[in-house]
């Protein structure tokens, strides 16, 4: 099975990160972290995502907040997939990260999820690599069944209560 890429801008995205982690860890799909800057690294980041594909990796998670230009620059050094976590921070709410990680060139996409979204990023790198691996697939499938029978109870129970 292919591995994850988790890559943060700066350790401080760790509590959102954490959350594609668990995912991840709840699948059994093997991932590595790692905190890379588009700004303040970007030697390392460019060699790291030049090299995904053959170091083994399906697809790249990165989260950054603020000015958020490390899916970018991820994407633009490799065609795995990346899929972007704006991270909200004090300034602007996050707004600025969601409008950083979005709004890409034509030729370089990004795939991005909600402001703080990791644990939809995680689903979505999930589903990639399933496209090729059955037992994922299958997985998510029970996943989905399950998600839909805990809300048809819930409404269940609330329809009992107010008939």
């Amino acid at each position: 099975m292919k591995k994850i890429a988790v890559i943060m801008g700066s350790d401080s995205d760790m509590p959102v990160v954490q959350k594609a982690i668990d995912v991840l860890d709840e699948y059994g799909v093997p991932y590595e972290v790692h905190v890379y800057s588009a700004h303040r690294t970007p030697e390392q980041s460019r060699e790291f995502s030049l090299n995904a594909r053959q170091n083994g990796f399906g697809a790249i998670i990165a989260a950054a907040g603020k000015a958020a230009h490390l899916a970018g620059a991820l994407a633009a050094n490799t065609t795995l997939p990346v899929i972007g976590i704006p991270v909200k921070s004090s300034t602007l709410d996050g707004l600025d990260a969601l409008l950083s990680t979005v709004q890409m060139p034509s030729g370089i996409p990004v795939a991005t999820v909600t402001i703080d979204g990791a644990a939809n990023a995680a689903l979505l790198a999930i589903q990639i690599l399933s496209v090729s691996d059955a037992e994922l697939a299958a997985r998510l499938d029970r996943s989905r069944v399950s998600a839909s029978m805990k809300v048809l109870e819930k409404d269940k129970a609330i329809s009992e209560k107010f008939s």
